[in-house]
């Protein structure tokens, strides 16, 4: 027997449509696979975000969108510029990359007056942050102080990866993340996390979100495991995330 209910897994699901090759018929279909297997969100490319807050009204799925991504390297007014444009777009949660080179410069005032705004913005219109740290490029100690920061800030996640650096999620840097942000901090995985299994294995460490691109596969497992009926979509989007 299964020790998880289906939205229990679902709901950690953040369905990634964010390879730059995906046509608008891919990002569309994709956008349905996601309402179909009723996942926590939609990350999609920030000028088809529109289009995507509009499909998923009404259907518990939320839209969000990356920005600064995936480098982090753009200035803190366009992030800033990007965010409220997000919004306006009917954002609900907005995934943020921290500006790396700042990071490992130790520029931690610019770091935090940057995450400060965009965290500032986005909780004014009653929506949500993730902040992406990009782990694969870091060391432990930046990790930390970037988990200081955000409990300090008072972000919604903080996330290991864009998805597109040199590596993804590790067990361990979940691990580290959990334990140094504050209890109201959640925590999101995102690259390598490609089976039930591995899902599984980073909830029971603590994280609450997921970024993939193989939501079909794992939620259809999920789905066979609990003995529910197989959901008949076609996937999109598949990019390693």
């Amino acid at each position: 027997m299964a020790d998880y209910q289906y939205h229990d897994v679902s709901k950690m699901v953040d369905h990634s449509l964010l390879p730059p090759t995906l046509t608008e018929a891919d990002l569309d279909s994709g956008i349905d696979l996601a309402i179909a297997y009723e996942v926590a969100s939609v990350c999609i490319l920030p000028y088809y975000l529109k289009r995507c807050a509009a499909k998923l009204s009404g259907t518990g799925v939320k839209a969000s969108t990356t920005i600064g991504f995936p480098h982090g390297g753009h200035t803190t007014a366009i992030k800033k510029a990007e965010a409220e444009q997000a919004i306006q777009d009917g954002c609900e949660e907005l995934d943020f990359v921290v500006n790396i080179s700042q990071v490992l410069s130790g520029g931690w005032d610019y770091v935090q007056n940057e995450i400060g705004v965009v965290t500032e913005l986005t909780h004014a219109a009653g929506q949500k942050i993730k902040v992406i740290f990009e782990n694969c490029y870091l060391q432990d100690e930046h990790k930390i102080r970037l988990c200081e920061i955000c409990t300090e800030l008072k972000v919604d996640w903080v996330k290991t990866s864009t998805g597109y650096g040199t590596g993804g999620a590790t067990m361990d840097d979940l691990r580290l993340m959990r334990q140094h942000s504050g209890e109201n901090v959640q925590v999101k995985a995102a690259g390598g996390v490609r089976d039930l299994a591995t899902l599984l294995e980073v909830r029971a460490i603590g994280a609450t979100r997921c970024g993939a691109s193989r939501t079909a596969e794992m939620l259809g497992e999920a789905r066979k495991q609990l003995g529910l009926p197989a959901i008949e979509v076609t996937a999109t989007g598949s990019s390693g995330y």
